[in-house]
């Protein structure tokens, strides 16, 4: 069987129960061809014996089984009496593997133990290797995974000794299992892609189901609930197709674990009430008592806490009978939930203190972390500040271990994301204890956390960058990893060109899944180039900062930091400066996010009327620092959605609001920062590079269609193309109507792109502004991926791409700019920097602009904040990026852009200077925020270029 959901929510316990048995009843493999039929009849009676054994088994009802396992033991004993040792080794495994599946794991391995000598004595390595496989399986179930992974181990070089696909797929899944019960998914993702192609090769649909499953559930764990949901929805009707019920209420289940997670609890139910009658037909009781377990927590989620301790008390019993601890632990666990929510905290630890010992001693440490954290919980209500302290730090010591574990840099930002809760309660634990004990310094510990809380993906790339962690690594990986990336970006491409033409849905399927498929390719191979890469072993990732690291490293005496930590009952502002540390109370993140929603309306509308729509915001962000901010330089480490808010474009608070109020730019230099460390570790890694000999090197006014553009317009591509919307408007005083960078803007798709004719005039206006032999200018057909992916680029100081921005709805790394898609002979090509191509740029710039629009936004993950443009150009090397927040018209963005280059090259002044003297400008002119606040500079703002 496959792998079993079991869940709890309070502070999000999420936990797997195994029971990990084969995919295929191997007693089969067992019976040779071109034997003849014995006369004698005592062979006979056993040959019928073991066939009318092996029919009651595969009817695989409870019933059945039991009644399989009396006729075998009749065919055991009359194969003894003839000393036939190669079917009474059969004979023992058949059995071995009912009482397995039924959920008597000692029983079974007492069978499986006096089959395995037998098989060995007569040579057969089959029987060997499936009695190996399936010993294995029940140290699994046991909770003996370093065990159970012994035996796989001796099995899989056996099985493919003797050329069994199937076996060596069936193995290779369950070693994938143990090692993914162990919290090391990226391990247990690489057995499974060994397996999954040799199941399928061979056309065993039941280890396709199992494995496809298994999958989903390491996806599922990791955070990628949807991305698991795909996975389920291929295994389940391959289950049904073979008739394994117990396959297929096993994936029923962890469908309904999906839905539970992604808060629609009906739906969840529903798949958990389908799955349990086929547990109990098949008298499979780990998998019927995680079942039972999982519809309590939809119950207790409900409110209805007595049905779900009604379930929970069904549960129990079952997962304790079938020697199950870590099913036990977590229905434990859950009915310590139940009595926490009720009031009863004491009688919650005891359940809790129960589970405890139980997923340590199975080695579940998920499971661990998640009922430690219920034990801080529960001792916080209790009073007991400082107990809770140490269970919540020992949950958090797990998870940032288990982190390690995960290869591919996405997954460990899903995983970190759906732990974020931890971090969360942490915090507002140390400034509880703050306000309580203000002279101790647990504002400055939780300031800590609250760093260790956020972009540590970032960290780690920023670390990466510089030790070259592919060197040393199997060159057959690589050229797997720039295949994989071709293959992509083909994928990608037919994708825009399918949505430009005429298209089917099935079509627009296929490509999608084509994508996903590769995407997910990528992620497994990302993992095994950092697993067998000598660099990465030897790499030292930094610890993120403290305060005193963050006073020392980070900040000077005109400067003051700024760090937000959005909560769900409380957020948390800490004011730091050279010189001391200042923490504040704000309201839950729902509030915050409240007070934000209206103020961004109004800067993205290009008519917007309401600046006094930012007063509530920074009443809530800014007005109990005020006193401190002093005209001094701001970095801002924003969290949640204020990662998406300019604090430039924000109100200074006052006694009495003006209508027309200051802005914070207007007296403040402002910086953002993904984290304060992220900072720090960019200036180490970057400390004694060298500065490129020239100055600027410009990409602008690529070309995109035919539609409007006389540079391409004569080109056999253009003869069949549409001619230009007639009512396409470029003038610059009506900015409402012009051309935007951004193809999200104009098409969510990113298929459909307009010329942006004042990125020439940009272009050549900063352009101007630097002596001949130091510049480099790459307009129409010249501003092409080619040119952007080349060596030139490495030689300038800073680099400016004047284009579309492309955010997608669905695939972080396709987010990318868009550059000419048509070469001088009006040949079709891809012109898409996607962010995969990003991070394999060599570019050691000391700024990167994108004058394009909402190069700034991504994924908001949860914890590691926006993941997109920004960190792949700091991967490459950019010691701080220029980014937009929104969509911007064309010519109020190359207006800014002029004025920012002049500010910054004829003026001297630092990029984060100059930029704010450039909005500044365009403020005091009298136009709307829309235009000018979209830009902010991102990273090192110290250092003049």
């Amino acid at each position: 069987m496959g792998k079993l959901w079991s869940c709890a929510w309070g502070l999000g316990l999420v936990l797997l129960l195994s029971e990990a048995g084969v995919a295929m009843p191997e007693p089969m493999i067992l019976v040779q061809q071109g034997e003849t039929a014995p006369t004698d009849e005592t062979r006979a009676a056993a040959e019928r014996a073991f066939d009318e054994g092996m029919e009651l088994f595969e009817q695989g009802t409870a019933e059945s089984l039991w009644q399989a396992i009396e006729k075998w033991e009749v065919a055991l004993g009359l194969w003894r009496e003839l000393g036939e040792r190669e079917w009474e080794a059969a004979t023992l495994l058949g059995i071995g593997r009912v009482y397995s599946d039924l959920g008597e794991k000692q029983k079974a391995l007492e069978y499986f133990e006096q089959s395995l000598p037998l098989s060995q004595a007569v040579g057969n390595r089959a029987g060997e290797a499936a009695t190996l496989n399936n010993i294995g399986g029940v140290y699994s179930a046991l909770g003996e995974k370093h065990r159970a992974l012994e035996y796989y181990e001796q099995a899989l070089p056996l099985r493919r000794a003797v050329g069994d696909r199937a076996g060596e797929a069936t193995t290779l899944t369950n070693i994938g299992s143990v090692y993914s019960d162990l919290g090391e998914k990226q391990k247990a993702l690489e057995y499974y892609e060994q397996s999954l192609p040799l199941s399928q090769a061979v056309g065993d649909r039941a280890v396709v189901a199992t494995t496809l499953n298994n999958i989903g559930l390491v996806y599922s764990d990791l955070g990628e609930k949807q991305k698991a949901l795909e996975y389920y929805e291929q295994s389940l009707p391959l289950s049904q197709a073979v008739g394994d019920r117990a396959g297929e209420a096993t994936t029923l289940t962890n469908i309904g674990g999906v839905y539970d997670a992604l808060g629609e609890k009906q739906r969840a139910l529903e798949y958990y009430e389908q799955s349990l009658p086929l547990f109990q037909a098949v008298g499979a009781r780990a998998g019927e008592a995680v079942t039972l377990n999982n519809i309590g927590l939809v119950y207790n989620a409900l409110g209805e806490k007595q049905t779900a301790l009604e379930y929970y008390e069904q549960s129990l019993p079952l997962s304790q009978a079938v020697g199950d601890r870590s099913g036990e632990a977590t229905t434990l666990n859950n009915i310590g939930l139940v009595y926490d929510a009720l009031g009863e905290k004491q009688r919650a630890l005891e359940y809790y203190e129960q589970s405890l010992p139980l997923f340590q001693a199975v080695g579940d440490r998920a499971g661990e972390a998640a009922t430690l954290t219920n034990i801080a919980v529960a001792e916080r209500d209790l009073g007991n500040l400082q107990t809770a302290l140490a269970q919540i730090q020992a949950a958090i010591d797990i998870i940032e271990d288990l982190r390690t574990n995960i290869g591919s840099q996405e997954l460990r930002a899903s995983y970190f994301a759906q732990n974020q809760h931890r971090y969360e309660f942490y915090i507002l634990l140390l400034m509880r204890l703050h306000r309580q004990n203000p002279e101790s310094g647990y504002d400055s510990q939780a300031l800590h956390i609250s760093e260790r809380a956020r972009a540590r993906g970032l960290l780690e790339l920023l670390t990466e960058a510089n030790a070259d962690i592919r060197q040393g690594v199997d060159p057959s990986l690589l050229e797997r990893e720039r295949t994989l990336q071709q293959q992509l970006n083909a994928a990608d491409t037919r994708r825009t060109q399918l949505l430009k033409d005429e298209y089917t849905q099935t079509q627009l399927d296929a490509v999608k899944q084509e994508i996903d498929n590769l995407l997910n390719q990528l992620q497994t191979l990302e993992g095994q180039i950092r697993a067998t890469s000598p660099r990465y072993a030897e790499l030292q990732y930094p610890e993120p900062l403290t305060l005193e690291e963050i006073q020392q490293q980070i900040l000077d005496d005109d400067t003051l930091l700024l760090q937000y930590s959005l909560g769900e009952t409380v957020s948390y502002l800490w004011a730091v400066s050279k010189t001391g540390i200042t923490s504040y109370e704000l309201p839950p993140r729902a509030e915050i996010e409240a007070a934000a929603q209206p103020f961004l309306e109004y800067l993205k509308s290009p008519t917007g009327t309401n600046p006094e729509s930012g007063i509530p915001l920074s009443q809530i962000l800014l007005e109990p620092v005020a006193e401190q901010l002093n005209g001094q330089r701001l970095l801002i480490v924003g969290d949640g959605i204020l990662q998406t808010i300019p604090f430039a474009a924000l109100p200074i608070p006052g006694g009495s609001m003006p209508l027309t109020p200051t802005l914070l730019l207007e007296n403040h230099e402002i910086a953002t920062l993904p984290s304060a460390s992220s900072l720090a570790i960019s200036r180490r890694e970057l400390a004694n590079r060298p500065v490129a000999p020239k100055t600027l090197a410009v990409l602008a006014d690529p070309v995109f269609s035919c539609l409007g553009d006389d540079r391409i317009a004569n080109s056999p591509a253009c003869e069949t193309a549409d001619t230009i919307d007639p009512t396409f408007n470029n003038n610059p005083t009506q900015p409402w109507n012009s051309a935007t960078r951004a193809a999200e803007f104009l098409d969510t798709a990113c298929t459909s792109f307009d010329r942006l004719k004042y990125t020439q005039t940009e272009a050549e206006s900063i352009l101007s502004l630097v002596p001949e032999n130091q510049r480099f200018q790459a307009t129409g057909f010249d501003a092409s991926r080619a040119t952007a992916t080349s060596d030139e680029l490495a030689n300038y100081q800073i680099v400016h791409l004047a284009t579309h921005g492309c955010v997608g709805k669905e695939h972080p790394s396709l987010h990318g700019i868009v550059l000419s898609l048509f070469d001088a002979d009006g040949t079709p090509q891809d012109g898409f920097l996607r962010l995969q191509d990003i991070f394999n740029l060599n570019l050691p710039a000391e700024l990167v602009v994108l004058s394009a629009c909402q190069t700034g936004i991504g994924d908001n993950v949860k914890g590691e904040g926006i993941v997109g443009l920004t960190r792949g150009f700091m991967y490459a090397g950019a010691k701080r990026v220029a980014v937009s927040l929104w969509s911007v018209n064309d010519y109020a963005t190359s207006e800014l852009m002029e004025q920012f280059y002049q500010e910054m090259l004829d003026g001297g002044l630092t990029a984060t200077a100059a930029m704010r003297a450039a909005q500044l400008e365009m403020m005091r002119a009298g136009k709307p925020a829309y235009e000018w606040a979209a830009f902010v500079v991102q990273g090192e703002w110290r250092q003049d270029l």
